[in-house]
């Protein structure tokens, strides 16, 4: 499932980063480098999607090294919406991140995250299926809520 190694990236390629509990993701753009979202209100290499992210309500773009950006987690490639949606051109993709880094940008970990910014990069439409797959489990488990409160009062 996942992987440790760079050398199965490609310029382009979304990377998905095992982080406990939620996933971290970033664009591969070569020699060994990531563009992704990072927090100013954490420690270098931590990404977005770090615990303390959901306080912050803005992050920076930035070129790190992908081993730095992984540190201990396992991650994959995961270019997860290909079968949905049509990747801009590489060159594209590269140039439009390369515009990015170094920008400020909004952060709402629910329509402004991590993921958002990576898909919107790959295939110029911002998703997130971590908050989409989410919503969906907190949507089936309080129809189950009311399901069970409907029964017990029946009986």
């Amino acid at each position: 499932m996942a992987s440790r190694s760079s050398s199965k990236c490609s310029p382009g390629d979304l990377i998905e980063i095992f982080r406990l509990g939620y996933q971290h993701w970033a664009l591969y753009v070569g020699d060994g480098y990531v563009v992704h979202l990072a927090p100013p209100c954490e420690y270098p290499g931590a990404g977005i999607s770090s615990v303390g992210s959901v306080l912050c309500n803005m992050a920076e773009v930035k070129r790190e090294l992908l081993t730095d950006v992984v540190g201990d987690c396992a991650y994959r490639v995961n270019n997860k919406l290909d079968k949905e949606l049509n990747p801009l051109p590489v060159k594209e993709i590269l140039r439009s991140a390369k515009r990015m880094i170094g920008k400020k940008v909004e952060y709402d970990i629910t329509r402004k995250n991590c993921e958002h910014f990576v898909t919107k990069l790959r295939y110029g439409e911002p998703r997130c299926q971590q908050i989409q797959n989410a919503f969906m489990m907190l949507t089936g488990a309080l129809g189950l809520v009311v399901t069970l409160a409907y029964s017990a009062m029946r009986n």
